[in-house]
């Protein structure tokens, strides 16, 4: 059988942002302690505390955001414990993960510090679960107002002149669970509350990002986009509904969570069968349906689609591996995952009309990470390459594509056997990032493109590999890697191939 796909540049309008390749680091395990921050004392070689290696391997990943402190760890983080003198920190109890002490060493400053080494845009998460409008307010001035104020003098106090940058604040984290277990209803007047006093004090305005859905939780969406983007006016008089309408409760964006799993019984993330291979396709492909049906309400009260949809934790979640503290959730990372990735990031960028921003979880030893350390040892995921390959469509704009391909069976189950999108970047260049969920059989493939002639150049790069378990380990880190993937046919019109089976493709056209 041959697959079809169908590239239609005359209907593309909409930019795949780069936000949708953001990434997570939250006070979990060994994610920033160890994972990102050793100390300036450590031998492992850093900048200012920072790990020169890791800091190294994202960057390569043009990484546009990073979210943090958390994560269930933001409704428990006051961020006061996390400035001034190291040594003068008070400790703390990580109560969501592990109960672990840890002491406050990497705060503010440092999270800022890693950000400008990425050249990255930070994404703070702030406290509404214990936290205090206050505090928020504080935060926000401590961190970008430039003239004389107490926080800002505060901050200078601490060794920090000027105000950093800051364009993206979360409005509380889950706060359906481990950030209050509060009912929407409650939620959405906090939130109103809460995002008052986000002040904006440099001229670049805040983009204020509201606690959304846990998976299918429609009614938590509906009643966030009636409460958050209503222009009810209280008042006839013009002049009145003027003022009402500046204060009106402000929501840029609207978070969703949905992790790859399966909640009744954790698998193993390196030691499963075709069985389990099948179940999370399955499973991760109900993110499709999860946008498609949160768009759906949002548009009915968002038409203009000013509201964003920011998928800010996403993954896949596995049972930890052996020997290790279950509160770290700490995972292996394989072919699976990748394909699992590569699905995802398809969908974000197919939706991006409405998708400004996705954030795997989480970065470093956490769930779905793209790095894995072990003591001055550092190895990339193949998650992480799948984030390298498909770095080219950020910023670039989606070419909508129709996907004709037979199904993917297992048992009496069955799932589109190619997952796809495609973009064209500023220099003309096409780009098509190709997912064959198939473990046991290559599929071959013409693709219809109006722009290609018989001179056009096309060049591939492929991750797979024979055994789907594969992955990388500190003793054999290339285990998995890229591979150059040149075996196109190309006429007018049209460029004919063969994608292995388990394969991440990402096709250059020029």
């Amino acid at each position: 059988m041959t697959s079809f796909i169908n590239i239609n540049k005359s209907e593309k309008k909409e930019v795949i942002s780069r936000h949708i390749y953001g990434h997570f680091a939250e006070h979990l395990g060994r994610c920033v302690y160890e994972g990102i921050w050793v100390g300036e004392d450590s031998p492992i070689p850093n900048t200012r505390g920072i790990r020169n290696d890791v800091v190294e391997a994202l960057k390569k990943l043009n990484i546009p955001n990073l979210r943090w402190p958390g994560g269930c760890f933001a409704d428990e983080y006051h961020w006061k414990d996390g400035i001034g003198p190291r040594e003068s920190r008070p400790s703390i109890i990580n109560n969501n993960w592990g109960k672990v002490t840890e002491n406050n060493h990497f705060g503010t400053h440092e999270f800022l510090d890693l950000c400008e080494q990425l050249d990255t845009e930070p994404y703070i998460c702030g406290n509404v679960g214990s936290g205090t409008v206050q505090e928020m307010q504080e935060w926000i001035e401590y961190i970008t107002q430039e003239g004389k104020s107490p926080m800002a003098d505060l901050r200078r106090k601490n060794g920090r002149d000027k105000p950093w940058k800051l364009k993206y604040f979360g409005i509380g984290n889950e706060n359906w669970g481990c950030g209050g277990k509060m009912r929407v209803e409650y939620y959405a007047d906090l939130y109103r509350r809460y995002q008052t006093f986000v002040r904006d004090y440099t001229d670049t305005p805040i983009y204020k990002i509201a606690c959304g859905p846990s998976e299918a939780d429609y009614h938590w969406t509906e009643v966030m986009m009636r409460e958050g983007v209503s222009r009810t006016e209280p008042y006839p008089d013009k002049v009145v509904t003027d003022i009402w309408e500046h204060h009106r409760p402000e929501m840029d964006g609207l978070a969703l969570h949905f992790y790859t799993r399966n909640r009744a019984n954790y698998d193993s993330a390196t030691e499963f069968t075709e069985e389990k291979w099948f179940d999370y396709m399955k499973r991760t492909l109900v993110m499709e349906e999860l946008i498609q049906k949160h768009t759906a309400i949002m548009d009915k009260y968002d038409p203009e689609k000013n509201v964003d949809l920011i998928v800010d934790e996403w993954g896949t979640w596995f049972k930890v591996e052996r020997g290790t503290n279950p509160g770290f959730l700490y995972q292996q990372n394989t072919l699976r995952d990748a394909l699992v990735a590569g699905i995802n990031l398809n969908i974000f960028n197919n939706h991006c009309d409405r998708v400004h921003m996705a954030n795997v979880a989480q970065m470093v030893n956490v769930l779905q990470a793209v790095i894995l350390t072990e003591g001055e040892k550092m190895i990339l995921t193949p998650t992480y390459h799948v984030f390298e390959m498909y770095k080219v469509h950020q910023d670039a704009t989606l070419l909508p594509v129709s996907v004709s391909t037979g199904t993917y069976t297992y048992g009496e189950e069955s799932v589109p056997m190619l997952n796809v999108s495609a973009s064209q970047d500023d220099s003309g260049k096409v780009h098509i990032s190709i997912c064959n969920l198939d473990p046991n059989k290559g599929e071959k493939i013409t693709c219809n493109l109006d722009e290609i002639t018989g001179s056009s150049k096309a060049s591939g790069r492929i991750l797979t590999a024979d055994d789907m378990t594969v992955h990388n380990t500190f003793e054999a880190p290339e285990n998995i890697k890229p591979d150059v993937f040149n075996e196109f046919e190309v006429e007018d019109g049209k460029i004919t191939f063969t994608i292995p089976s388990k394969s991440v493709l990402v096709i250059e056209i020029q």
